[in-house]
C-alpha cells in the first residue's frame, strides 16, 4: 500500500529539515498545512511531503527561506524545475527518487534514471545518482521512515536496469582475459546490487563471469573447480557473515576451495583486520579499486 501519511519526523528524516524549523516554518510562513489528531500530533500527506522536498532544494541552493515562502506553489515548482536543468540537479534527482520510493511510482523512477542516462554512461550514473540515494534509504530504513516493501521495490528496480545494460554490452566486448570470475554472495545475505554492478563492469572490459547471486553455500563453489578450472571467486557481503563470522567464513572457503583466489567486497569486511588474511585473500573498500587491482594483473 502507498504510503500517504507522514508523521514530522518522517518529514524531517525524508527533507533533512529539522522538525522544530518544519514548526516554525508552518507558524511563521504557514508553509504547510498538517492534520491534527484529538491530542494535537501532525500528521502529513503526500503533497506536503513534495512541496517541503521542493522547499529543501531551493533552500539548500541558496535561496532564503522568507524568499521561497512568498512565493506560490506554481511558482516554487517553476524554481525547481530552473535549478533542476542547472548544475546543481544532482539534489532535485535524490529528492525525485524519494518521492518514486514513498508512493512506489515506477515511472517516476524511470523518468528520473533514464534522464540521467541520456546524457551519462552507467558507471556515471551508478555512482553520482544511485549509490547517494541507496545510502540515503538505508538512513531512512534505520529510522523507521520507510519498511521492507519500499526497499525491495527500489531495489529490483535499479537490480532491472544493471541486467538490462550488463546483457546490451554482452554482444559488444571481446574477451580480453583468460580467467573466469566467479561472482557470490555468502548464504543468508541478499543484497546483490553491488555485485551485480561488479558483474557489469567485468563484462565492461572483457572479462568473463559466472554470476551466481544470493546466498550460495561455499560446497556448491568447488564445482568451478572441476577439469584443472581455477576460477577467482568474488563476494560482496552487507549483513552476512557478520565481523565476528567472518574469520570463521573465511576458513572455510579455504578448507573448501583449496584456497582459491578471493576478492572481498563489502560493509562487513572493513571491520576485518587484514593481517587475518591468506595470501589468496583480498579485501578492498570500494569497486574501483577492485577493477584497478584486475586491470593491473591482466597487463603485468
Amino acid at each position: 500500500m502507498v504510503k500517504n501519511t507522514f508523521s514530522i519526523k518522517d518529514l524531517e528524516n525524508l527533507s533533512g529539515i529539522k522538525a522544530h524549523t518544519i514548526r516554525i516554518w508552518e507558524k511563521r510562513y504557514q508553509l504547510l498545512s498538517p492534520n491534527r489528531s484529538v491530542t494535537n500530533i501532525r500528521s502529513y500527506n503526500l503533497h506536503s511531503l513534495q512541496k517541503l522536498l521542493n522547499v529543501s532544494y531551493l533552500k539548500n541552493s541558496g535561496m532564503r527561506i522568507s524568499v521561497i515562502a512568498s512565493l506560490n506553489e506554481c511558482e516554487i515548482e517553476h524554481q525547481v524545475r530552473d535549478l533542476a536543468q542547472s548544475e546543481q540537479k544532482g539534489n532535485h534527482n535524490l529528492q525525485e527518487l524519494k518521492l518514486a520510493m514513498v508512493n512506489f511510482d515506477e515511472s517516476l523512477f524511470n523518468k528520473v534514471y533514464h534522464r540521467e542516462l541520456e546524457s551519462k554512461n552507467l558507471t556515471s550514473v551508478y555512482f553520482e545518482l544511485i549509490v547517494p540515494f541507496l545510502k540515503e534509504m538505508g538512513h531512512l530504513w534505520q529510522s523507521n521512515t520507510i519498511n521492507i516493501a519500499h526497499e525491495h521495490f527500489i531495489s529490483n528496480l535499479i537490480k532491472q536496469k544493471l541486467l538490462i545494460q550488463t546483457e546490451l554490452i554482452k554482444s559488444n566486448n571481446e574477451s580480453l582475459d583468460d580467467r573466469t570470475f566467479v561472482l557470490f554472495l555468502p548464504e543468508n545475505e541478499m543484497h546483490d546490487l553491488g555485485l551485480l554492478f561488479l558483474n557489469y563492469k567485468l563484462q565492461e572490459t572483457g572479462r568473463r563471469t559466472i554470476f551466481l547471486g544470493a546466498s550460495m553455500s561455499l560446497e556448491s563453489l568447488s564445482f568451478f573447480q572441476r577439469n584443472g578450472q581455477e576460477p577467482i571467486f568474488i563476494t560482496f557481503t552487507t549483513v552476512e557473515p557478520n565481523a565476528k563470522k567472518l574469520p570463521g567464513f573465511l576458513e572455510r572457503f579455504n578448507s573448501q576451495l583449496n584456497k582459491a583466489p578471493l576478492i572481498l567486497l563489502g560493509s562487513q569486511f572493513q571491520e576485518l583486520n587484514k593481517h587475518s588474511l591468506t595470501s589468496n585473500q583480498k579485501a578492498f573498500y570500494n569497486i574501483e579499486s577492485v577493477m584497478n587491482h584486475i586491470e593491473s594483473q591482466t597487463s603485468a
